[in-house]
């Protein structure tokens, strides 16, 4: 019984997600947008705690609900009159768009299916119980071959770019 509870919570929980990921990215009021932004990010952190993976929903919860939506509003009040001069998206431009979206699914999706294939090795040869937070962990701030050490920081150098050129957008004004 408890196993069908879960999948409800995960379907519901995934429901959510798909829902506000469309909604963030196709209104037109960017406050609006980012409130949806950060239910995607909640409802993330839900499926991180259905999971039991503790440290990784209260990691989600804190870093990207409470601290980078946060930034991205204060960001938005501070640069200019939020959906003032918002536009309506060119029909052209959104049959382009959706077909970026699609090719994307298609290009995330064959990803997915061919794991094995992207990172060389199978994903039998990994135990169940050899995945732990520190294995995550390890591998995420790594410098070999599979580590992600680098985008980390590449990632960590362009938010600083942001959050510096709103002030500076904000400071002239």
């Amino acid at each position: 019984m408890e196993s069908v509870g879960n999948l409800i919570l995960y379907f519901v929980v995934a429901l959510v997600i798909i829902v506000c990921s469309v909604l963030t990215v196709t209104t037109r009021q960017i406050l609006r947008s980012a409130t949806y932004l950060l239910f995607v990010l909640f409802a993330t952190a839900v499926i991180y705690f259905q999971m039991d993976y503790a440290f990784l929903g209260a990691v989600q919860i804190a870093v990207y609900a409470g601290g980078i939506v946060v930034l991205f509003v204060f960001a938005i009040l501070l640069t200019h009159q939020p959906g003032k001069d918002a536009q309506q998206v060119e029909s052209t431009r959104r049959v382009l768009g959706a077909v970026a979206a699609l090719l994307a699914v298609a290009v995330c999706g064959f990803g997915l299916f061919s794991y094995a294939n992207f990172c060389g090795r199978q994903l039998a040869e990994i135990p169940a119980d050899a995945v732990t937070i520190d294995t995550i962990g390890r591998f995420l701030l790594s410098t070999d071959k599979l580590g992600y050490l680098l985008p980390f920081e590449a990632i960590s150098v362009l938010l600083l770019a942001c959050i510096i050129g709103g002030v500076v957008i904000a400071r002239r004004r």
